[in-house]
This record gives structure tokens, sequence and C-alpha cells, in this order.
């Protein structure tokens, strides 16, 4: 008998396992077509800063990590949101994780047990996860083609016998869906009570025309349950170096710290030497020019030819996906399986759905196509394969 409790993969991992056993070669490979991967291109964007190369490694780069982070990435990343959002932290607000999910799981796994999640119905895929090997106490906000997937801030902050946490990516994965102004002030400001909480994922926080952030509108985060994620993963165009980080009051970062320093270790040296060159106040300033130009152009020409093809688009202004609903009686599953005779996968919508209902899901029509990775040269083709699978 197995020492461990079993536990699936995450939803897009069951797409590319099922592909691979189909078309014989890796999601990724020469010849594929990676639609349903959540990357971005990691080469120069036009008119967009070059990528690092190479990072000069130290004696000192090669010993224990420090368990908050590098102090200078600490900085660097502070000074990120005090020059482009006036936000009032310093390096004691952040502290680096490898990626942005651990940041998430950590912030879930410290909630005292009374308080309650609060997440849309459809959201990234892997809160789901976290949220019930975490053993969290959860609800979820109505998110669907009846409110095109946009829940109210009233739906997020309806009063509340315990205290809760509001959890969202913004912008929105899969959907796009993009809280600003007003919206995400209202949330923050809640996160200034006691009663509420606010832990906010923005790592497509570029994919957008006027990038925004949550910590525009933190008054004094040392007197709120305000959590943000960042990471170097998408606008920063390097996920492979595993760079994330959350930003929050002093007392809630140091119990983050002190769990790194039992239950991770610090984060690697290297991979943080790597995002401090990515931080560089004049290549981020050109990175933030570069990103959601390239990203909104994209979103706008595939957007234009899948509405062509006859598919219902819920997409809203952020992020690198369209999200798409199929026309009646063809589902995302029976979708995939004739795209992988051409090398192709997309992300089905069931594996968006937070209450994981499987075939009964009204989201078994929806999938979410991700146009981050793709270059410009590949529109025609791309279009072509889509255009072939949803003639059957």
């Amino acid at each position: 008998m197995a020492f461990l409790k079993y536990v699936p993969p995450m939803g897009i991992y069951e797409t590319l396992y099922a592909f691979l056993a189909a078309y014989g070669k890796p999601m990724g490979d020469p010849g594929t077509h990676p639609w349903s991967q959540g990357f971005p291109r990691t080469d120069q964007l036009p008119d967009g800063p070059p990528m690092p190369t190479s990072v000069s490694i130290a004696q000192e780069h090669l010993k224990y990590p420090k368990a908050w982070g590098l102090p200078a990435l600490r900085e660097a990343i502070a000074a990120y949101y005090r020059t482009h959002y006036g936000a009032r932290i310093t390096a004691d607000n952040v502290m680096v994780f490898a990626g942005g999910r651990p940041a998430l799981l950590a912030a879930l796994y410290f909630l005292e047990k009374e308080i309650t999640v609060r997440v849309a119905e459809t959201e990234y895929t892997p809160y789901y996860d976290m949220l019930e090997r975490l053993g969290r106490t959860w609800t979820t906000v109505a998110s669907g083609h009846g409110n095109r997937f946009t829940p109210t801030i009233d739906d997020y902050l309806a009063p509340s016998s315990t205290r809760f946490l509001v959890m969202m990516s913004n912008p929105c994965n899969p959907t796009g869906v993009t809280r600003k102004g007003d919206d995400l002030e209202r949330l923050v400001r809640a996160a200034s009570s006691n009663q509420a909480g606010l832990l906010i994922d923005e790592a497509y926080e570029l994919f957008h025309d006027r990038p925004e952030s949550a910590l525009r509108y933190a008054e004094n985060i040392d007197d709120s349950n305000l959590f943000v994620t960042g990471a170097a993963t998408k606008g920063l165009q390097a996920p492979g170096i595993r760079i994330g980080w959350v930003v929050a009051s002093r007392r809630h970062i140091e119990i983050l710290g002190n769990f790194s320093s039992f239950g991770m270790g610090g984060v690697s040296h290297p991979s943080q030497s790597y995002a401090l060159e990515l931080l560089n106040a004049e290549r981020v300033a050109s990175a933030r020019l570069a990103v959601p130009t390239f990203y909104r152009d994209q979103r706008a020409r595939y957007g234009e030819a899948f509405a062509g093809l006859g598919l219902e688009l819920f997409t809203g202004e952020g992020g690198f996906y369209h999200w798409c609903r199929l026309r009646e009686g063809l589902t995302a599953e029976v979708l995939n399986q004739r795209l992988f005779k051409h090398g192709a996968a997309i992300l089905k919508g069931i594996d968006c759905d937070m209450a994981r209902r499987g075939d009964a899901s009204p989201l078994r029509g929806f999938f979410r196509f991700s146009f981050g990775p793709l270059k410009p040269e590949s529109f025609d083709s791309d279009v072509a394969i889509l255009k072939d699978a949803l003639a059957g």
C-alpha cells in the first residue's frame, strides 16, 4: 500500500498528458501549437528590451539564500511598485518565492482557520487544487456567461458573519476580465478592515493597455490584510527562473519568512540575480510599454479572426488568452480530440470551473486559447488549424 495519498495533476497537465499520448510528442516541441499553455514569448518583443543572456555568479551566490529573498531584489521589487504605482511600501513588505503559486499557497496555508475564502466560479485552474488540498473553507461567487464572467464587487464583499478573504487573479486567468479604478480601490479598502482580506494574483499585470496594481490604492499596507502576488513569469518574460513574490504587511511577511526558514529554505540565488537584472529600472520601463502593446495587437488580431469562425468571445481587456464559447452541441473535449491530430490543444473550460462539475459544468462548451507564446507569423496557420477542427 502506498504511503502517499494520491493527488491528481492540475487540469492543464491532464490535457498535456492526453496530448502526448495522442500525438506522440510533448506539447511545446517543434511542430506543436501550444495554445493550451500559459507562458509568454521569452525573446525580445518589438520595441522591447532584450532579455539578459547571463548573470555573474560569485562565491556568495553559492551560499544559502536569505529566507525572505535577496535584499537587493526585495528592494528592486518595492521600488518598482513605488515608481509605477506610488505604492507606500519598503523592502520589508516583500518576500521572494520560487514562483507565484508557492506564494499563493503559503498565504493560504497560514490563514486563520475560521476565515472563509471567496473565489469566482470561473478562475485560474490551480486555485481549486490549492483550496482543496489545504482543506480551506471556501465559497464561489457567480461568474458565468450570464454576467459575462464579471462578478460585481458587491458579490465579492457581501456581508458575512465570519471573516473572509477574496482571492482573485487580475487580469483574470482565463477570461482576461480586469479589475481597475474604483472597483479595485473598493476591494483594497475592504482589506483594510478586520473583517475582510484580499489575496490578488497579479501575474498578468503588464498584459493590459494601462497596467494596474492593487498597490496603487493601499494607503497603509501594514494596517491591512492585503496580499499582492507578482512574478517574473509573465510580464518579465522569464517563467523558467521560477521567481515570484508577495507584497503584504510587515507582520505577514515576518510569518511567511518564518515559514521559509523551515519549509522552503529560500529561493535559488542565481535565479534571484537574474530577476534583479530583469527589474533594472530602464529595462522594466521599456517592458511596460512593449508588452501591453504587443499583446493588445495579438488579442485584437485573434479576436477578430475567432469571431469570424463563429466563436462567441467573452474575453476581457487583459491577459494573453481568449475565452471562447463553442457553437451549441460542441464541447471543448471534442475540440481537443480534433486538435490533437494537428499537434494543437486548448484548455478546456471545465478545468477553470471552481465547482468542478465535470460533464454537468456550464463551461463544457468554453475553452481558453493562449496567444501568449505565439509569434505573429504563426497567425494564419493557427486560424486555419482551428477552422478545420471546428468544422469537424
